[in-house]
């Protein structure tokens, strides 16, 4: 593989508080050849995620804490450029976790094959991927959801609270969205079917919840934690489900993570608390997809991607996109 140069990122200094450019380095190394068993992925879009600035601290999570130095953990899709494995061959398009880079080499183990006759690459990122299965999974089989209940999605105009919206339409749910901005807000109710929103930029948590759903929450999914999350403890219904998908409220802080004072509602109220990833159902994503292509192609699911141009030397602003809220679906970065 001589005369190929991959360029990567990798992480330099561990954050306090928001990443800054002095916590990731710029890196050049050639493509070195391939041993038996060994794939080589270029990649084209590199998947940007709220998990990122977690995987930046110096702790274990559900995945083992980067080291200063490695290239920055992401998601990807590419094109198989060269193989040694039987398992691939050249001209396949794999989805796995290859880095934010442009080239990765790997054996193979944690990659899946994506059928672009199916859907665009870019998909297995955004409905067929993270996005969709993340969706699925905490939907589905953490919160169990039953036709006419109530579910209340937070961070709802996010890739994976729109998904989980969409997913509690199609199971016959009343849904109600919580996001910031009318544009985001008129998204879930005119593009995405939600039932109800919350602004919550422009209308207070309590109030919004009271009017959205009087007769109380059936489901909380939770991607954003702190007061939002103990808006919603206190408007619960007995046996309701409450699914912990991302606290993105709490990622930045310098201080401890602010945990819910409104705990008690779920004694009171014989509720659940659960939080979950979605790697735990790994077994199962193949018949959870080839669902997910189905209500896509059938128009029940819909999620723009929200695509950056401009290769490696994008991402440090991008990530910070998920933190401002800026980001508009499921944000990624274009590489080819």
């Amino acid at each position: 593989m001589t005369n190929i140069i991959n360029h990567q990122v990798r992480l330099a200094g561990r954050p306090e508080g928001l990443p800054k450019s002095s916590d990731w380095e710029f890196t050049e190394t050639e493509v070195p050849d391939l041993q038996d068993g060994q794939v080589l992925v270029k990649i084209h879009y590199i998947s940007v995620d709220p998990a990122m600035r977690g995987w930046m601290n110096d702790r274990d999570t559900y995945v083992p804490a980067l080291k200063l130095g490695d290239v920055m953990r992401a998601l990807t899709v590419g094109e198989v450029m060269a193989s040694e494995n039987p398992a691939f061959a050249m001209g396949d398009f794999v989805a796995g976790f290859d880095g934010v880079q442009e080239y990765a080499i790997s054996d193979g183990s944690a990659l899946m094959k994506a059928d672009t006759n199916l859907a665009p690459l870019s998909a297995y990122l955004n409905s067929l991927g993270i996005a969709g299965l993340t969706a699925y999974c905490g939907l589905i089989e953490v919160g169990t959801p039953k036709a006419g209940e109530t579910v209340v999605v937070s961070g709802a105009a996010g890739s994976v609270g729109s998904h989980v919206g969409q997913i509690a339409k199609i199971k016959g749910c009343r849904t109600v969205g919580i996001a910031g901005g009318a544009r985001k807000c008129a998204f879930l109710i005119d593009e995405l079917g939600f039932d109800a929103v919350i602004d919550y930029k422009n209308e207070a948590l309590d109030a919004g919840l009271a009017r959205t759903c009087p007769d109380g929450i059936d489901i909380f999914f939770d991607n954003v934690g702190g007061e939002v999350l103990d808006a919603a403890l206190a408007r619960i219904n007995f046996h309701a489900r409450v699914v912990i998908c991302g606290a993105i409220s709490q990622y930045n802080n310098t201080e401890p993570v602010e945990g819910p004072s409104n705990y008690l509602s779920l004694l009171i109220r014989s509720a659940r608390l659960e939080g979950f990833i979605y790697l735990n159902w790994q077994k199962q994503w193949p018949a959870m997809i080839s669902e997910l292509a189905k209500w896509r192609a059938d128009g029940k699911l819909n999620c723009p991607d929200d695509i950056v141009e401009g290769g490696l030397k994008a991402f440090p602003d991008t990530l910070l996109r998920l933190f401002s809220g800026d980001n508009f679906g499921k944000l990624m970065i274009k590489l080819a």
